[in-house]
């Protein structure tokens, strides 16, 4: 069960997804108001949260097994560019994508590691389905 409640502060939220905007401020410092070091994260609540936000954006785009829009997305690629990119292929360079990010910035940040994870378990079930 997924909550709407900022890891951080506390405070209840609209929504998962508001939920996580609220952490993510927190930790960019971008909140006077938050405490300098919290809690460490670990890693089932990280694991978590990359299914919260997988179902949150499956609703946000009408999908109720969550989000699958690679599939299209390399479909898209392949016939503009001649190539022959897979699902699972299309997720391993937005995971790419997300570790970048992710050691760009000097210190955490909480959308891109929670997009890699989900990324991550996306590309593992293409991968193992053969696309």
């Amino acid at each position: 069960m997924t909550s709407n409640m900022c890891d951080v502060c506390g405070e209840e939220r609209d929504s998962v997804k508001a939920a996580r905007l609220c952490v993510a401020s927190h930790a960019s410092g971008r909140d006077d108001d938050a405490p300098k070091s919290g809690p460490a994260v670990k890693a089932p609540e990280l694991l978590g949260r990359a299914a919260a936000l997988m179902f949150e954006r499956g609703k946000d785009y009408d999908k109720p097994a969550g989000e699958r829009s690679m599939g299209r997305v390399v479909d898209a690629f392949n016939a503009i560019t001649g190539r022959d990119l897979t699902e699972s292929e299309g997720w391993l360079l937005m995971t790419v994508l997300k570790q970048v990010r992710g050691f760009t910035r000097s210190g955490y940040h909480v959308d891109s590691f929670d997009d890699l994870i989900a990324y991550s378990a996306l590309m593992a079930e293409a991968r193992a389905e053969g696309r």
